[in-house]
C-alpha cells in the first residue's frame, strides 16, 4: 500500500464513530480549527444602494455591448450591401453573417486575456478597459467607407473592427456576471444577477427601436445610403456614460476580502499561474461551457438571426422588428420575477423548466412563425420568448457560482467565451446554411431542440447554489442585523 493510501485508511479510521466517541472534545477542536467559526467582521454587508450602483453601472455596460452586436444583426442584409461585392444578395447576408460570426472567434482570447487579469488586478479596472474597448470600435464600423468607395478595405476594416469588439467582449460578460454576483447578498443573488441580462434586453430593444425608427423615417433607401451609420455612432456617448459609472465603483466586496486575507494563502495565489490554479476547475468549466451553449444558441436565435429569418421568409421588416420589440419588453418585465423566483426555489428548476421548453416548443413556435401573419408570428416569438426568460433571469447568478473566487472571473470568461465562440456567434450562420442546404425553414427549430436537451443534460449535473455563499468567499448579507443573526445561529449550533 502507498503513503498516501496509507494516511487515508488511517484518517478514516480515525473519524470511526468509535474514536468520535471516545475523544468528542479532541474532534470539536480539530474541526474548529479547520472550520473557524465566523465573526461578525467576516461576513460581507451590502446595502441595497451599494448593490444597485454596482448593478446600473454592470449593467449599462452589458447594455452597450447588446446594442452593438443587435444593431449589427439588424442591419445585416444593409452592411452585407455596403461592404461586400455586388451580385448575389444571399451571398451578401452569409458574408455579413460570417463576419457578425467572425468576433466570436478572438472571444475567447479576450477571455484569456482579461479574465485572469481581472483575478489578479481587480474587476473594475478590467470592465472599465473592455467599455473603452468596445464603444470605440462600434463607433468606427459608423466611420468605415464603403465598398464603393475604398474595395476591399471596406470588408478589412469592418472585420478588424468587429474582432476588436469581440476581443473586449470576451471580458465583459465574466467580469460584468462576477461583479454583480459578488455584491450581492447571497439571499438575493438571483434577483440582482438578472439586472444583467435585463441590460441585454435593454441593448437590443434600443438597437431594434433605432433601427425601425430610422427606417420609418428614411426609407429604405436612405438607410442603405447613410442611415445604417447613425446607429453605430450612437455607442460614443453610451460608452462615455457607462465608463464614467464603472469608475465611480468601488472593488467588488469579494475581491477586496480576499486581497485583505493576505498571508500564506496570498502568497500561494501570486507563486500559482492561472493555468494551475485552472487545474481544478475542468468539471466546472465544461459545465459551464455546456449551461453557455444552451443559453446562447436560443438567446442568439431569437435575438440575433430572427430579424434575418423573418425577412427571408417575406415578413415585413418593420413588422417583424416591432415584433421582437414587443417581446423583448414583456421578457424585460418578467425577468426580474424570474430571478427573484431562482432566489426561491432554486437555481435548478428555473433553469429545466426554460431547457424542457425549448425541447418540447420549438417547433410548434417555428411552425407558428412560419405561417405568416402578425397574430401567428408574434404567438411563435412569444412562445420562444418565455422559455428564453428561464435563462435569461437565471443564468448571471448560476454561472459565477460554479467557480471560486481567486479563479472566477478567469474561469467564467473562459468558459463562457469558448462556448458563445462554437455555438452562440455561430447560430445565425450555421442556421443560415443549414436552411441553404436543406431547402427547410424548420431547421432553427431543430437547432433548437438541440440546445435544450444540451440544457437539460447540464442542468442536472450541476449542483444548487441558490442562497448559499459563493466559493472561496464568506456569506454576504444586506444588513448588519442579518450579519448578526447569523453569527448568533452559528453559536446556537
Amino acid at each position: 500500500m502507498s503513503a498516501p493510501e496509507s494516511s487515508e485508511t488511517s484518517e478514516e479510521h480515525l473519524r470511526s464513530p468509535e474514536a468520535v466517541a471516545r475523544h468528542r472534545a479532541l474532534f470539536r477542536a480539530v474541526h474548529r480549527r479547520k472550520h473557524p467559526r465566523l465573526r461578525q467582521s467576516d461576513i460581507t454587508v451590502t446595502t441595497d444602494a451599494q448593490v444597485k450602483r454596482a448593478v446600473k453601472a454592470t449593467a449599462l455596460g452589458n447594455a452597450m455591448e447588446w446594442y452593438d452586436f443587435g444593431v449589427y444583426a439588424y442591419l445585416a442584409v444593409i452592411i452585407g450591401k455596403e461592404f461586400f461585392p455586388s451580385g448575389n444578395a444571399t451571398a451578401q447576408t452569409l458574408s455579413a453573417l460570417a463576419t457578425f460570426a467572425a468576433a466570436f472567434l478572438v472571444r475567447p482570447l479576450g477571455g484569456m486575456f482579461f479574465g485572469p487579469l481581472g483575478d489578479k488586478v481587480g474587476r473594475k479596472k478590467i470592465l472599465a478597459l473592455t467599455m473603452i474597448m468596445m464603444s470605440s470600435a462600434t463607433l468606427a464600423i459608423g466611420l468605415i467607407p464603403g465598398y464603393a468607395a475604398i474595395g476591399f478595405w471596406a470588408p478589412a476594416l469592418l472585420i478588424l473592427c468587429r474582432m476588436v469588439q469581440g476581443f473586449s467582449t470576451g471580458g465583459e460578460y465574466g467580469g460584468a456576471a462576477t461583479f454583480i454576483a459578488e455584491y450581492a447578498p447571497d439571499k438575493r443573488r438571483g434577483f440582482w444577477g438578472s439586472f444583467l441580462e435585463f441590460g441585454t434586453l435593454i441593448g437590443y430593444t434600443a438597437a431594434a427601436v433605432l433601427v425601425t425608427a430610422l427606417t420609418a423615417l428614411l426609407g429604405s433607401d436612405g438607410m442603405q445610403s447613410w442611415g445604417w451609420r447613425v446607429p453605430f455612432m450612437v455607442a460614443a456617448p453610451l460608452g462615455l456614460i457607462g465608463l464614467y459609472l464603472r469608475m465611480r465603483l468601488d472593488e467588488s466586496p469579494a475581491f477586496q476580502k480576499m486581497e485583505e486575507g493576505g498571508g500564506a494563502a496570498a502568497e500561494q495565489r501570486e507563486k500559482k499561474s492561472f493555468k494551475e490554479s485552472l487545474a481544478g476547475q475542468w468539471p466546472a468549466l465544461l459545465l459551464c461551457i455546456a449551461l453557455v451553449a444552451a443559453f446562447n444558441i436560443t438567446d442568439y436565435m431569437l435575438l440575433s438571426y430572427m430579424p434575418t429569418y423573418l425577412t427571408q421568409l417575406g415578413f415585413g421588416e418593420t413588422s417583424g422588428l416591432m415584433s421582437i420589440v414587443v417581446v423583448m419588453l414583456i421578457l424585460m418585465a418578467l425577468i426580474n420575477s424570474v430571478g427573484r423566483l431562482s432566489d426561491r426555489v432554486g437555481r435548478k428548476p428555473v433553469l429545466l423548466a426554460g431547457s424542457v421548453a425549448f425541447l418540447v416548443l420549438a417547433l410548434p413556435a417555428f411552425l407558428l412563425i412560419g405561417r405568416g401573419g402578425v397574430a401567428p408570428v408574434f404567438a411563435g416569438l412569444l412562445i420562444l420568448g418565455l422559455s428564453l426568460v428561464c435563462y435569461l433571469g437565471t443564468m448571471s447568478s448560476a454561472l459565477p457560482a460554479l467557480f471560486p473566487t481567486d479563479v472566477r472571473y478567469g474561469s467564467l470568461s473562459i468558459g463562457f467565451n469558448i462556448s458563445v465562440s462554437l455555438f452562440g456567434g455561430t447560430t445565425p450562420l450555421v442556421v443560415a446554411a443549414l436552411i441553404g442546404a436543406t431547402g427547410n425553414n424548420l431547421m432553427p427549430a431543430f437547432y433548437t431542440m438541440l440546445a435544450g436537451l444540451v440544457g437539460i443534460v447540464a442542468v442536472l449535473c450541476m449542483k444548487e447554489t441558490a442562497r448559499k455563499p459563493l466559493d472561496g468567499s464568506p456569506p454576504a448579507v444586506a444588513t448588519a442585523d442579518e450579519a448578526r443573526e447569523l453569527v448568533q445561529a452559528q453559536r446556537a449550533s
